[in-house]
């Protein structure tokens, strides 16, 4: 089966439809390629910064209708007792991939969005042209192809990109609860070798996502008794977990995820959000991020292929340096932080510091998140 279409976003994720969104209304005929059917769960802190907010007006979308928690304040601790609260400069939302994601699915097919439910299995880029391959044995080719398939793919393996090569000792562990907690707060609670994010989302859920040191998860024999034994040496979290009650049947989990540099651009194509480089979920700020992505990567696709502004060439040097402007300071924010919650020492010496500057916990806030972001002209 051959298909033809002018741009091709492979990955059904917040980036990939996004970009979809806003190439369909720069005028492209647009394909968008997902492994799995609508509506899904992954695992995801599902805090979204409002930052966000005009970018999705210009788009003409709203979630206002999905009912999403509205988050004012974040809240830090860790298992030596310490908590300590900030307001967000912003504010942010908090609404599950399941309901956003399909949101934006459902918005994209109304707006005559192709979908191809599939895996690709082989890229090659040739002739000003991209010749896609899939594991049904479907072919495609495109002008240009946007890669959003996620923090780590078998696609990663197969266009042989130097981060798959390196092994990671994160997992992340992820479900629903029903559970008292402030609708306004979005909380980060540290435990040896790992942090957790607790918020609501959509119609009072409490999503509770964490991110974890393999090498410490493995001596447990299941997820419970990790739990029991790590995380709730921190109270506050022992607290929320023994109190609320999971509406999955069982977490979701992923492991190998690696913080390791990525390349915006790879062999032509121009990756968005986790494709192109994973924040620290410590920073919170992940799916603002693959958002704004989109946003980059569409209007310089835009200016290559309808405008004919400039050349392929200077499309990725553009992308490449719009990307490490906007996002290197947050991406290094994050590891600084995570090396720093990750020693007991250091850990109990920032904290302490902190305490006694409450105005450099904003600070930390404000180097980890954005602007709101300007709209297209």
């Amino acid at each position: 089966m051959q298909i033809e279409t002018e741009i091709l976003i492979i990955g059904g994720g917040l980036a990939g439809l996004t970009a979809a969104l806003h190439l369909q209304k720069t005028g492209f005929q647009v394909t968008l390629i997902e492994k799995n059917t609508f509506p899904h769960h992954k695992v995801c802190g599902e805090y979204v910064s409002n930052e966000v907010l005009p970018y999705l007006k210009w788009l003409g979308i709203s979630f206002d209708d999905l009912n999403p928690s509205i988050i004012t304040q974040l809240q830090f601790t860790s298992p030596a007792g310490t908590s300590m609260s900030a307001n967000l400069p912003l504010g942010g939302f908090g609404l599950s991939r399941y309901a956003m994601d399909h949101f934006l699915y459902l918005e994209a097919l109304k707006r005559g969005i192709s979908f191809v439910f599939d895996v690709v299995t082989n890229i090659k880029h040739r002739d000003e042209g991209f010749y896609i391959e899939t594991a049904s044995g479907k072919e495609l080719s495109a002008k240009q192809v946007l890669g959003a398939f996620g923090k780590r793919s078998t696609l990663d393996k197969s266009l042989n990109r130097r981060f798959i090569q390196q092994k990671s000792p994160y997992l992340a562990v992820k479900a629903h609860y029903q559970g008292d907690f402030p609708s306004n707060r979005v909380a980060l609670h540290n435990f040896s070798g790992g942090y957790c994010g607790v918020s609501k989302v959509e119609n009072d859920k409490l999503n509770i996502c964490y991110l974890a040191d393999y090498n410490s998860f493995k001596r447990f024999k299941n997820i419970e008794n990790y739990q029991q034994q790590v995380l709730y040496k921190n109270n506050f979290l022992k607290k929320i977990l023994e109190s609320s009650r999971m509406l999955f049947e069982a977490p979701m989990t992923i492991s190998q995820i690696c913080f390791e540099a990525k390349e915006p651009v790879f062999e032509h194509i121009i990756m968005l959000g986790d494709t192109a480089a994973l924040i620290h979920p410590l920073c919170g700020n992940g799916m603002a991020m693959a958002i704004h992505s989109a946003k980059i990567a569409s209007e310089l696709v835009t200016r290559f292929l309808k405008d004919r502004q400039i050349l392929r060439e200077e499309m990725e040097k553009e992308y490449t340096a719009q990307w490490k402007n906007l996002f290197q300071r947050r991406l290094i924010a994050g590891k600084l932080l995570s090396a720093v919650f990750a020693s007991a020492p250091i850990q109990k010496f920032a904290l302490g510091t902190l305490a006694k500057l409450p105005k450099l916990l904003s600070t930390t806030i404000k180097l980890t998140h954005g602007k709101p972001i300007s709209i297209p002209d």
